[in-house]
């Protein structure tokens, strides 16, 4: 059960540079050049010469950890929706800069929420073990009892419950972590492509292709009632569309915390119906009929 990372902050950082940059009139390859020698993620520095950018992105992205690839595929549609709808590059960067760090927020918040469940977790997954220790720790040879019938059923049984504890485990955890990877990332990349002009329905089309080419993972659906409602006000979508974004990303933090709070709970299940009856066969049991064994021997 590997604890959540997050690499969205470095690509905030490398993002908010450029669009500084870019915004003080240094040529895209130049500055894509000053970024990358200065960041510790070596994706920058994969993008060529500042004409395709979002292309090399997306190249380079592909050979990354999840959550890092996640998080340069988004910048890649970004800038790709920058670039299409004719919106500018530096506002477009601000814009996604502060999108990444507010992800980066949100799984710092479902790691902070799940350590304490995980770490125990990974503790009790190791009392069987422990169990069998302690016995050998108090002078028994609980070793061979496993070579008795009833030492091979102890082994086998405890180990069975063992191992379907630590999936049942697992799944709980992984259960409780967010089921959206990117939440608000639709509504942000959309504000992008609304900011060339483009009416609503062209730049959710927009969005909907860079979405499938970068491989983004996006609910597009979820904005479908926000844009109507500008449509019928007749009022520019791009705040209303920001303010769902921004919606998104608190819903999903809250519901993150929701989760780690009752997974605590949840996972006294294969505690009590697994991992101690696997502690009392593997760790008690073997024990037992090692202290009867010697006693029986020393008559």
């Amino acid at each position: 059960m590997r604890a959540i990372t997050d690499d969205s902050s470095e690509v905030a950082r490398v993002i908010l540079r450029l669009a500084v940059l870019l915004g003080a009139g240094v040529a895209p390859a130049s500055a894509w050049q000053h970024v990358a020698v200065r960041s510790t993620s070596e994706v920058p520095r994969r993008v060529v010469d500042g004409t395709d950018v979002s292309t090399d992105l997306a190249a380079a992205a592909a050979a990354r950890p999840a959550s890092e690839s996640l998080a340069w595929r988004s910048v890649a549609a970004a800038w790709g929706l920058a670039e299409e709808a004719g919106a500018p590059l530096g506002p477009a960067l601000r814009e996604q800069a502060a999108t990444l760090r507010d992800l980066a927020e949100v799984n710092r918040d479902v790691a902070a929420a799940l350590a304490g469940p995980v770490a125990t977790t990974r503790i009790v997954a190791t009392l069987p073990a422990l169990g069998l220790l302690f016995g050998m720790a108090l002078g028994f040879d609980t070793l061979s009892m496993f070579g008795t019938p009833a030492g091979i059923g102890c082994l086998v049984a405890g180990g069975a419950l063992a191992l379907i504890a630590w999936r049942w485990m697992r799944r709980l955890v992984h259960a409780a972590r967010p089921p959206v990877a990117a939440p608000g990332l639709e509504g942000d990349l959309l504000v992008i492509a609304l900011g060339g002009g483009a009416s609503p329905a062209r730049a959710r089309a927009a969005v909907e292709r860079a979405a499938a080419r970068f491989e983004v993972p996006l609910a597009l659906d979820r904005l479908d009632d926000t844009l109507a409602l500008s449509v019928a006000a007749g009022v520019p979508a791009t705040e209303l569309v920001r303010a769902e974004a921004s919606e998104a990303r608190r819903e999903a933090r809250s519901q993150a915390r929701i989760a780690a709070n009752a997974l605590s709970a949840r996972l006294m299940l294969p505690l009590g119906l697994a991992i101690l009856p696997s502690f009392v066969l593997v760790g008690v049991v073997p024990l037992v009929l090692a202290v009867v064994s010697s006693t029986t021997a020393g008559r």
